[in-house]
């Protein structure tokens, strides 16, 4: 009889136990400030989600990498590339994002700094023979490195080679057209660490 009563416990406590822990979820979800999650999405997916509210009892956005635009990248409209997040960022004239996404790099990376666009090539091959497209082109370093934005054509993210030093810097398709669509010739180019 011993048995029966110690599962009838244990199933007991273990009802309980989720009771307590879908109210508390309830409880999370209907808080005052938080809002709901089809509120705080955008159709572009770009909305800025709430973390809370701060001291004066405003909403504080969060800090998503995707739309938070690195510190010290300039100001106006701007390509921001940063380096170590292997992330490009299309920043308007009002200093918000209007795109932000993955690259791939190749061997070589140029130096942090400002740049400007200095020339664009609709198609071409890139240096591991793969056909591209959307080529902009931003520096050249003293060894002849030319370093630019493009998209394979098949999508394809490259293979970089220790022995190759290129400076290429892969997008996705739809990435490689709106960088295209926003990078004119002149167009200011910001790499950060």
């Amino acid at each position: 009889m011993a048995r029966s009563s110690s599962g009838a416990m244990v199933t007991a406590l273990t009802v309980v136990a989720l009771a307590g822990v879908g109210f508390l979820a309830y409880q999370a979800d209907a808080a005052p400030g938080r809002p709901h999650a089809a509120a705080s999405a955008s159709p572009s997916g770009s909305g800025k989600a709430s973390t809370g509210q701060d001291a004066g009892g405003k909403d504080k956005p969060a800090q998503d990498p995707a739309t938070t635009v690195p510190a010290s990248s300039g100001t106006g409209k701007r390509v921001v590339y940063a380096l170590g997040a292997k992330r490009v960022w299309l920043v308007g004239a009002n200093g918000q994002p209007t795109r932000s996404f993955e690259v791939a790099p190749s061997a070589v990376n140029p130096p942090p700094g400002s740049y400007k666009v200095t020339s664009r090539t609709p198609t071409g091959n890139g240096s591991d023979g793969v056909p591209i497209e959307h080529i902009v082109r931003f520096h050249q370093d003293a060894a002849g490195v030319v370093f630019g934005f493009s998209a394979a054509v098949d999508g394809s993210s490259p293979k970089p080679s220790a022995t190759q030093k290129t400076g290429g810097i892969r997008e996705q398709p739809a990435d490689g057209r709106a960088m295209w669509e926003f990078a004119v010739r002149g167009a200011s180019v910001v790499v950060v660490p």
